[in-house]
């Protein structure tokens, strides 16, 4: 699978994708993950990405023209084990849209590349949301600054799916995701049995050292949270 994300501040996920297992499954080639500056998408001297909305309006907002040349050159992209026709999603992040769950990245699993756009500023021009896009999500009820940390959560959403992304996890992460895409969550403890906190003892469940799997399994079922 391929990711593309167009940003312009194309140096926040420098570091962050040098880390941790998603660096590991880009050595696999596994993944391919491609930052992309929008400004090398503009045509002017200043590499200007954004303007004044028309209406006025505090704040600047993304300019259409930079993106769709940006999608149009990372669609004629080749993308690694694609066929004639790339499954493809171009998803663009907002906080009027589409909540983004667990169910989606199930379905975004089975992609060959997912383009992602990080806005910035005041917002895009609306033209890109409704004509250019698949998809416009959001990853919560609030506003943030910018696309980056939505495109960095969608990634790690969608990655761990991925046969080989979290090596020795891969069987139980398969047999936690429903049938219908969710993903199956319970509570999870260590070492040592019990822990000292704020003065008073804490003990692990005694059925989870039991050994016994079939009363193990009882108690996560009863225990466990459906994330969709």
């Amino acid at each position: 699978m391929q990711f593309d994300i167009i940003t312009i501040f194309p140096e926040i996920f420098e570091n962050y994708l040098k880390e941790s297992l998603l660096y590991k499954a880009v050595k696999k080639k596994i993944l391919k993950i491609k930052i992309h500056n929008l400004r090398d998408f503009s045509k002017d001297k200043h590499n200007t990405v954004d303007d004044k909305p028309f209406g006025g309006g505090r704040g600047m907002i993304f300019k259409a023209e930079p993106l769709l040349r940006a999608v149009s050159a990372l669609k004629k992209l080749k993308v690694k084990n694609a066929k004639l026709k790339v499954k493809r999603k171009i998803i663009l992040f907002s906080p009027r849209g589409k909540k983004f769950n667990q169910k989606m990245a199930s379905k975004w699993s089975k992609q060959e590349q997912i383009i992602l756009i990080s806005g910035r500023y005041e917002g895009i021009d609306e033209r890109v949301a409704k004509y250019l896009v698949d998809e416009v999500v959001s990853v919560g009820d609030y506003v943030l600054m910018g696309g980056e940390i939505p495109a960095l959560a969608v990634i790690e959403a969608v990655a761990r799916l991925l046969p080989g992304v979290v090596g020795n996890s891969e069987n139980l992460i398969k047999e936690r995701i429903t049938k219908q895409g969710g993903f199956i969550e319970y509570p999870q403890y260590t070492r040592p049995e019990i822990i000292k906190i704020n003065g008073k003892a804490r003990q692990a469940p005694k059925v989870l050292l039991s050994g016994n799997h079939k009363e193990i399994e009882k108690w996560r079922e009863k225990h466990s949270a459906i994330i969709e």
